[in-house]
């Protein structure tokens, strides 16, 4: 079948533009994994991700869905990073032991410390965790020395900070990143030492960034929170229908029984 032709001297119609086109159930979720996200660091309110959310399921276009993100910074345009101040250097961090002993407890070390030329970690049925995000190291390399029997040491790094080595595991292991730095003067996180029974775990996340699980679980408090306000605001509806329509009935009853006196 032939398509029909065009009446000469006219223009074929141009393209719908890209706004305009319909968008998938796969763009919506795409658009509500974004808002979920923007939950959890804190750029909207729970109310503001409940109205947005309304709005990206009930969009038809491309257009429509626009708005939704139009104040939220996108992995190809990330939001600026300005400081106006110009902060005092910090003193160093006060000097602390560097032996961390867990022994049927837990033990950590975390935000701005100072780590000493080598820390020693001993763990025995406990856990140790260290976390390097706002350590001072004490020289460009220092070296964390760990004894793990039936424990774990959970170790968090900073992005560029080089990890070198592992401990000996036996009955146990060591899950190490790989290094995200060309630089021959990074810092480096040398490891050390004997695990038995036991585990080495060392993630690398940014000052302030949250693991995923961190994440969910935040999102999913939020979430709570929204169901219970929601039930709190049903239930006191309901007990407010109940209510009137309590004294309603009340004033039936009593215009009832004063017709009948006046019979």
């Amino acid at each position: 079948m032939s398509l029909p032709e065009q009446p000469s001297g006219s223009e074929p119609p141009a393209p719908p533009s890209p706004a305009s086109m319909r968008a998938s159930d796969a763009d919506r979720d795409e658009v509500a994994d974004r808002l979920r996200e923007a939950l959890a660091e804190g750029r909207i309110t729970p109310e503001e991700h409940a109205e947005r959310i309304d709005a990206v399921y009930k969009a038809k276009t491309y257009a429509d869905l626009e708005p939704v993100l139009s104040d939220l910074p996108s992995e190809q345009a990330p939001q600026p990073q300005v400081n106006l101040r110009k902060e005092p250097a910090l003193a160093p961090p006060p000097a602390q032991s560097p032996h961390l002993v867990a022994i049927f407890a837990g033990a950590q070390r975390k935000g701005r410390w100072l780590a000493e030329p080598t820390t020693n970690v001993s763990c025995v049925f406990g856990g140790v965790e260290l976390d390097f995000r706002q350590a001072v190291l004490s020289q460009n390399e220092v070296t964390v020395n760990i004894t793990c029997v039936f424990g774990g040491v959970d170790i968090t790094v900073p992005p560029g900070v080089r990890v070198t080595g592992a401990p000996t595991a036996i009955f146990g292991g060591n899950d190490l990143p790989e290094d995200d730095t060309v630089d021959p003067d990074a810092p480096v996180i040398r490891l050390t030492g004997m695990v038995l029974f036991g585990g080495v775990s060392v993630s690398r996340r940014a000052a302030g960034e949250k693991d995923r699980r961190g994440r969910h679980r935040d999102v999913h408090e939020l979430h709570r929170e929204h169901h219970r306000e929601i039930r709190e605001m049903h239930r006191e509806r309901h007990e407010e229908l109940r209510r009137h329509r309590d004294e309603r009935r009340e004033r039936l009853r009593e215009l009832r029984d004063e017709r009948r006196r006046h019979r």
